[in-house]
């Protein structure tokens, strides 16, 4: 997969197209993340020990991987990857910039 938890993304696709979030959790097998504050579902929750009021909580749903891009560090705008070795290592590396996103 092309992102990484930590990231900065943009929604490219979708009803959540244009918003800006950090990814909280990927599932490579699936291809989905996790972003914060895209794609919000309401959920009932039954009374429990973390939450003893119960109710509705709106939380964070996953959306596929290929509906988000990486934000460039040196630039801010969003980019496509690609990947280079350095030091023995691979590395990505922002298209746009050439900056490497992996230290």
């Amino acid at each position: 997969m092309h992102v990484k938890k930590g990231d900065n993304v943009v929604v490219i696709a979708g009803k959540d197209k244009g918003k800006q979030g950090e990814i909280l959790a990927a599932y490579p097998k699936k291809s989905r993340v996790l972003v914060k504050g895209v794609n919000l579902v309401k959920k009932h929750a039954k009374p429990s020990q973390e939450n003893p009021q119960g109710g509705i909580i709106e939380q964070e749903a996953a959306i596929h991987s290929s509906n988000v891009m990486l934000i460039d560090p040196k630039t801010g705008e969003r980019t496509r990857i690609g990947y280079e070795e350095v030091n023995g290592k691979k590395v990505r590396v922002a298209k746009k910039s050439g900056e490497a996103i992996d230290k």
